[in-house]
């Protein structure tokens, strides 16, 4: 900050005319003076926000629009083909070159290393820093829908994750209970079986339990989230107002889940008209829901 300060009185004291202060930000700029540059600058002033981005695969570019919006959740369906994991909501929507790998694992790899860079100033540091500049201890989670054979695609879903594994970057459960607190957060949906993950140890991929039949096998060490088909559990569609059957199911749920330590989130909730939509969210929010289920990231990220 002094070195900042020193450069601009100079060049004010060096001027006939003193510049304003878009002069000396436009200066600054077109010189790409090293003092307006940082490493872990890749999320600058993007603030993280409790939404889901709902096949996030579908957007124009995955994974990084959802961060732009500072959404903290983000789901890919995975398909098993010749051993390879293939990204797509259906099977003619698959292609070569769009991998679970590429559109997911080695991004992340590269941004959370990005925002972990090795210097002088860092030989002693412990944590690991997460996607987000301004929230680094927050965690991204990554729903992977399995669209195959759950048994089947398990082994090779495990596998995909080495990059982040072999970094420290998942977190994960220890057969004690212990858990570490890693960037990037990973449960299984869709076909995912259940069996497979409780046999994990130690777990660094999770479960997403069912929201409305929540027991004493789901904890925070196995389901970090639990989530359920809004349509059929409330029902609301957003228009007139809830009504008290339809509120209380809200509460019981997202309550159940948080008696377990467990985020509840609501799936399929209506998308049009907007205004419906809005009050189904805003309802939501209102009454615990932890994660805001969303096609239209832009839209949820101004319900925060």
């Amino acid at each position: 900050m002094l070195a900042f300060l020193i450069l601009v009185a100079s060049w004010i004291g060096s001027s006939s005319q003193t510049p304003g202060i878009m002069d000396e930000i436009a200066m600054l700029e077109s010189a790409n003076s090293s003092l307006l540059r940082y490493p872990t600058a890749f999320t600058q002033n993007i603030v993280p926000k409790q939404i889901h981005s709902h096949n996030d695969y579908w957007r124009d570019v995955p994974l990084l629009t959802a961060l732009s919006f500072g959404v903290a959740s983000v789901e890919a369906d995975v398909w098993l083909v010749n051993e390879t994991l293939y990204i797509g909501h259906e099977m003619a929507a698959l292609t070569p070159d769009r991998t679970f790998d590429s559109l997911y694992i080695q991004p992340l790899v590269s941004i959370i290393d990005g925002q972990n860079p090795k210097s002088q100033f860092t030989p002693n540091q412990t944590s690991i820093n997460g996607v987000f500049d301004t929230a680094s201890s927050t965690p991204l989670q990554l729903l992977v829908d399995m669209k195959t054979d759950g048994p089947s695609t398990l082994p090779f879903v495990l596998y995909a994750l080495q990059p982040l594994r072999e970094r420290g970057y998942l977190t994960t459960c220890e057969s004690n209970g212990t858990c570490t607190q890693a960037p990037v957060v990973v449960v299984g949906t869709g076909n995912t079986p259940l069996a497979g993950v409780q046999a994990l140890s130690p777990r660094d991929f999770f479960f997403d339990a069912p929201l409305t039949t929540l027991n004493s096998t789901f904890d925070i060490t196995l389901s970090p989230i639990a989530s359920t088909d809004y349509e059929v559990a409330v029902g609301w569609s957003g228009i007139g107002s809830i009504n008290d059957t339809q509120l209380a199911a809200i509460k019981k749920f997202v309550g159940d889940a948080h008696s377990l330590n467990i985020r509840a989130r609501f799936w399929d909730t209506p998308g049009w008209p907007i205004s419906a939509r809005n009050n189904v969210w805003k309802t939501l929010i209102d009454n615990g829901a932890d994660w805001l289920n969303a096609d239209d990231l832009e839209a949820a990220a101004t319900m925060f």
